[in-house]
C-alpha cells in the first residue's frame, strides 16, 4: 500500500426508501455487518447506515441514507450506476441459490473483463454485481450462520460511472488520483490503481445520448476514494484546486475526515481518510448495536429517536 496517494475506494453512499427493508436485505440476504447506525449529519431525522466487514475497513463500506418514502430514482449519466462486490471464485453458484431463495431477480452468470459475475438489484433498484475475479484478496469477510468465509463478500471490487463523455473524468482519475487505463471493451473503460490490491477498479461507461439521472431511492449518492490520513487529504485538496475544480473544506464525519467535489462528468466524489475508524465510540464487538449521534445532536436524542423508524 502506498500511503501518499489514493488507495482505491473508501465507501459508496446510496439512497434507500425504507430503512427496515434496507437493513433486513443487507444484513440478512447479503450478510453484511451493520458497523455503524447513526444519522445523516445534515438531516438528523434520517438514519445513516454503514455496512461492511467486522471493523468497517475502507474498501468494504456501503452506506445508505434511507429517506422514508422518497420515491424511486433513475439511473443516468453523471452517476455511479453499478456497485461491484468481490466474492471468492467458485462462490457464484451459492449466490445464485441464495438470491433465488429470497426471490431476488438476478442475471445468469456472465463475463465482464474476463471476470465472472451475477447482476441483481436490491429492493429499491440499486444495481449490484457479485464479481468472482480471482484477484488476490486477503480481506477478512464478515460471516454469518448462513454465509461462510468461503462464499462471503470481501468488500468492493469496482464501481461503474456512467457518463456522456469519459474524457474529463478520466483525466481526474489519471492526472490527480493516479489511476491508469487497464483495458477497453466497447464503450467501457477500466481504470485501476496499483496503490492497493483490492477495491482498486473504476469502470467508466460512455453513453453520449443518455439523459441525466435522478437521485432518489435505488441510486448512488456519491463515491468516496480512500486516503491514509488528513495530511494526504489536504495535499489532494491543493491538487484539485490547482486543477481548477471547486472543493469543500475538510469536514469531520466522526469516523473519517472528508472533502467533496463534483467531477466534470457530474458524479459527486469524496475523498475520505482511514482515520479514526468506526471503533471510536463503540468497541469492535458492539459496532452497529446502538444509535450513535454526533455531539451536536446528543441533546436532542429523545426527539431524534422518536422520528427514526424502528428496525425490529
Amino acid at each position: 500500500m502506498i500511503d501518499n496517494t489514493v488507495l482505491g475506494l473508501h465507501h459508496v453512499t446510496a439512497i434507500a426508501g425504507d430503512a427496515k427493508r434496507n437493513y433486513d436485505f443487507y444484513t440478512q440476504v447479503l450478510g453484511q455487518r451493520l458497523v455503524k447506525k447513526t444519522v445523516n449529519f445534515d438531516d438528523p431525522g434520517t438514519y445513516h447506515f454503514y455496512y461492511g466487514n467486522e471493523v468497517g475497513t475502507p474498501g468494504t463500506i456501503l452506506t445508505f441514507f434511507p429517506w422514508e418514502g422518497i420515491g424511486a430514482g433513475r439511473n443516468g449519466s453523471g452517476m455511479a450506476t453499478d456497485i461491484g462486490y468481490a466474492v471468492p471464485l467458485q462462490s457464484l453458484g451459492f449466490w445464485e441459490d441464495r438470491l433465488k431463495e429470497f426471490n431476488v431477480t438476478h442475471s445468469p452468470i456472465s463475463e465482464n473483463f474476463s471476470d465472472q459475475q451475477i447482476a441483481f438489484t436490491d429492493p429499491d433498484g440499486l444495481r449490484i454485481n457479485l464479481i468472482a475475479s480471482g484477484i488476490n484478496d486477503q480481506r477478512k469477510p464478515w460471516v454469518t450462520s448462513a454465509i461462510s468465509a468461503e462464499v462471503a463478500t470481501t468488500g468492493f471490487h469496482s464501481i461503474v460511472l456512467t457518463l456522456n463523455s469519459i474524457t474529463a473524468t478520466a483525466k481526474i482519475l489519471t492526472d490527480i488520483f493516479g489511476y491508469k487505463l487497464l483495458e477497453q471493451q466497447g464503450n467501457r473503460y477500466r481504470f485501476i490503481t496499483a496503490a492497493i490490491e483490492n477495491a482498486s477498479i473504476v469502470d467508466l461507461v460512455e453513453e453520449p445520448g443518455m439523459p441525466r439521472g435522478h437521485n432518489a431511492a435505488g441510486t448512488n449518492h456519491h463515491v468516496a476514494f480512500r486516503v491514509s490520513n488528513e495530511k494526504v487529504l489536504m495535499e489532494f485538496r491543493d491538487k484539485i484546486l490547482t486543477a481548477g475544480h471547486q472543493i469543500t473544506p475538510k469536514i469531520d464525519r466522526d469516523y473519517f475526515f472528508s472533502l467533496y467535489f463534483r467531477e466534470p462528468g457530474g458524479v459527486l466524489f469524496e475523498l475520505a481518510t482511514d482515520n479514526p475508524g468506526f471503533a471510536t465510540d463503540e468497541t469492535v464487538a458492539e459496532l452497529g448495536s446502538s444509535l450513535r449521534l454526533p455531539a451536536r445532536y446528543e441533546s436532542s436524542r429523545s426527539e431524534i429517536e422518536t422520528l427514526l423508524p424502528k428496525l425490529s
